[in-house]
């Protein structure tokens, strides 16, 4: 069975940093995207950055210069560097990765079970 598991939110103050992290487990075949979404309270989940198998990167643009994602492909895992955190960056935060699990003949959708952070004022 496929899981996503973040680690490394927790409560900030603002202008500080925080680096979220994801691993994928389970018996899988390929991996392509992967990215990090978030959702606050009362707001839809949106998209903060994704990464593709290669390296290729594409942010929010609330993000943009602050964040850094980066991902290991051999420990199948993707990172969230979060700098110059502000207060409206405080959500719960998701991992997602379309994977191509083991016996199977397609990619599919998969979230981990997300992690607060928390950026006080």
């Amino acid at each position: 069975q496929v899981q996503l598991v973040e680690s490394g939110g927790g409560l900030v103050q603002t202008g500080g940093s925080l680096r979220l992290s994801c691993a994928a487990s389970g018996s899988i075949t390929s991996i392509s995207i992967m990215g990090w979404y978030r959702q606050a309270p009362g707001k839809q989940r949106e998209l903060v950055a994704i990464i593709s198998s290669g390296g290729s990167t594409n942010y929010a643009d609330s993000v943009k210069g602050r964040f850094t994602i980066s991902r290991d492909n051999a420990k199948s895992t993707v990172h969230l560097q979060m700098n110059s955190l502000k207060p409206e960056d405080t959500a719960v935060y998701y991992c997602n990765g379309f994977i191509l699990p083991s016996r199977d003949t397609g990619y599919r959708s998969y979230w981990g079970q997300g992690t607060q952070v928390t950026v006080s004022s």
